[in-house]
């Protein structure tokens, strides 16, 4: 059997599976099934509405980390995410390896924790104990491109600056980041953040070749020289 047989033969067995989980958790419960082999619409099999994806949806930014640390992926149990529509959710993302140990996608259980998390903040609030620390934000949706952009979008609003902002070592580190948490393996994302920065795409492929290339470097000043080279002649 080829490892695409294999891998095929593990999802195609993990679908029937999923409804009965969902079943058995109830109605605020989702399993997903994503296949990484494309990840612009990952989703192949979904039981349960949490997240209001479909079959042919995106995954998140948290499955494009797991896809970019690739074969060295591990499992990512009880974490929690909150959704651009306000939901609390709790999740727990498993990796799929074949025989080999390839990791080719993953089996997610999302639930929707949002009136327990209510309930727990009016008792802690009653209690006169102080809230918990607050949850990150995570988009989910069936177009990956939504999630490219909110994964722009979040990494800028945490420097507070914009793009023309940025010194040259800002701008590495955002497309270093952005590299590290897996947003290039998806087709056509270079070109997307690019239009979503303002930049030409010949920058942005520049500034993925640069910060892929070396450490972030810094002067005396705490920034680095601008050497970047834009063959297009167009400003980053």
């Amino acid at each position: 059997m080829s490892a695409t047989d294999e891998q095929d033969a593990i999802i195609a067995a993990l679908t029937p599976v999923i409804d009965g989980i969902a079943a058995t958790l109830g109605s605020f419960c989702e399993v997903v099934v994503h296949d990484f082999r494309r990840p612009e619409k990952s989703v192949v099999a979904i039981a349960g509405s949490v997240t209001g994806r479909a079959v042919g949806g995106a995954m998140s930014e948290i499955g494009m980390g797991i896809l970019a640390r690739g074969d060295e992926a591990s499992d990512e149990l009880n974490y929690l995410t909150r959704t651009p529509t306000g939901k609390i959710v709790k999740s727990s993302t498993m990796v799929l390896r074949d025989s080999t140990g390839t990791v080719f996608g993953a089996l997610c259980v999302n639930l929707d924790i949002t009136a327990v998390n209510q309930a727990h903040a009016l008792i802690g609030e009653l209690a006169g104990v102080a809230a918990g620390p607050a949850v990150p934000t995570t988009t989910f949706g069936n177009d990956i491109g939504s999630v490219v952009d909110a994964i722009v979008d979040s990494h800028q609003l945490r420097q507070n600056k914009t793009w023309s902002e940025l010194d040259r070592a800002g701008r590495l580190e955002l497309f270093r980041s952005l590299d590290e948490r897996g947003v290039f393996a998806v087709r056509r994302a270079v070109e997307q953040v690019a239009t979503r920065l303002g930049i030409s795409r010949a920058s942005a492929y520049n500034y993925l070749s640069d910060a892929r290339a070396a450490p972030p470097v810094s002067t005396a000043d705490g920034t680095e020289p601008d050497t970047t080279h834009h063959p297009d002649g167009a400003k980053p």
